[in-house]
């Protein structure tokens, strides 16, 4: 009987859910219809963020993920830096990888990746829950030259930017190691303090390597494919969220949202003026953030107000990463409200490491610094932010190699004595 009932009452929340964005849907269509010229300059917005930023410097990390996955890379570091992510962060050594292309290039690759891995079996639902909520990080590019140089014309400030990014996503990496600690389900990793853990996970990397048969011109030409139907997929995103933004300030919503955060963030000493850039950054980061930069507003507030939306990441990132696991059953609440927590971190350590940093320069030598930043050649600037992946990964892999060396140096010199 009260399973009769609780499945109705579960029928007709998903219907009332469905007829929600049924109508949802309606509104939108009916005022794209009535407002054509304010819907082309949104999808001209979007379309000039995504070809001219997230294209460019997504492409080459989700090419050489999707090689490095298929080579049996990851499966090698997941053996060799078991010891390392484990008692850190408490999830497979898999999760490096996905550590070193989230960190070093932006959103929302650290969900497809980790996506990749639940759907291979190197991780359980948890751990990717865990894994995913830590690793999707903007871009360094556009925190340092996009933001930086670009909205802010202080190259200092992406440091101070940067900083309390990664700094706070890490924090909370540590703190979700405690997330689900009773999860039942298990995947066993390699043998503790192997002997041969080095060539285990060498055995690993040439196992995933026989059982994929394709050739190698197949194996390119797939990564390219998928990198490029992924990408089309963030890019439709980012144009829908940009024409969204455009309908809801046109609608004076914009304005609504920025009036309720200042019921909150009024008595924190936040100017009013600053207001709807938090809004907009709402629902799309880098909207939020040029606003941020422009806002009649004393720098520092600035500053903050882009380390917040930068940690949110905006609903067009959301539904980017949704849309990425929608054929797992990773869930989506624990990533959302990490994003709630880095954004109040990320604005704290934001504002904490900007008075402890100072990047105020006298304006002759800030003018030189930005010129010589705007002067750099951004086909460049992707080539050295993707030579960085490349070493974060070597380094992680000699990391692990080490440590094993190091713990099989120790256990020797015990069996001496």
């Amino acid at each position: 009987m009260i399973t009769s009932i609780s499945n109705r009452l579960r029928g007709r929340s998903d219907d009332l859910r469905r007829l929600l964005w049924t109508i949802c849907a309606l509104v939108f269509v009916i005022s794209m219809i009535t407002n054509p010229k304010i819907v082309f300059d949104g999808a001209t917005t979007g379309l000039a963020a995504w070809w001219n930023i997230v294209f460019p410097a997504l492409l080459p990390f989700f090419i050489a993920s999707e090689l490095l996955m298929n080579f049996g890379v990851v499966h090698f570091m997941g053996v060799l830096l078991e010891p390392v992510m484990r008692p850190l962060f408490n999830v497979p050594g898999a999760g490096s990888f996905v550590m070193a292309v989230g960190f070093s290039s932006g959103y929302p690759i650290g969900s497809m990746v980790t996506a990749r891995l639940r759907a291979q079996g190197l991780c359980t639902r948890v751990e990717a829950e865990r894994l995913m909520s830590f690793t999707n990080n903007s871009s360094p590019l556009f925190m340092l030259v996009a933001v930086a140089v670009g909205m802010f014309h202080n190259p200092a400030l992406g440091w101070v930017i940067a900083g309390a990014h990664y700094l706070s996503n890490l924090t909370l990496g540590f703190v979700l190691r405690f997330y689900s600690r009773r999860d039942t389900e298990h995947i066993p990793g390699p043998p503790p303090h192997s002997k041969n853990l080095i060539s285990h996970a060498f055995a690993q990397a040439l196992q995933v390597q026989r059982q994929d048969n394709r050739p190698l011109g197949k194996i390119i030409g797939d990564a390219v494919r998928n990198a490029v139907t992924n990408l089309l997929n963030i890019g439709g995103f980012i144009i829908l969220f940009a024409v969204i933004i455009k309908l809801l300030t046109y609608a004076g919503c914009i304005d609504t949202i920025a009036r309720w955060m200042g019921i909150f963030l009024l008595p924190l000493g936040f100017s009013p003026e600053i207001l709807p850039a938090l809004a907009s950054g709402l629902f799309e980061m880098t909207i939020g953030s040029k606003l941020a930069s422009e806002a009649a507003a004393p720098l520092l507030q600035q500053v903050v107000a882009v380390g917040m939306i930068l940690a949110w990441s905006g609903l067009s990132v959301h539904a980017q990463v949704a849309a990425m696991i929608s054929e797992t059953d990773i869930r989506m609440p624990a990533f959302i409200l990490t994003r709630i927590a880095h954004s109040l971190l990320g604005g704290l350590y934001t504002y904490i490491i900007f008075q402890w940093y100072n990047p105020l320069e006298p304006a002759a030598a800030l003018t030189a610094t930005t010129a010589k930043w705007q002067s750099l050649n951004f086909a460049t600037l992707h080539l050295q932010i993707f030579i960085f992946f490349i070493i974060s990964l070597i380094c992680m892999i000699f990391l692990g190699i080490i440590l094993h060396l190091a713990s099989r140096i120790k256990r020797f010199g015990f069996r001496i004595r």
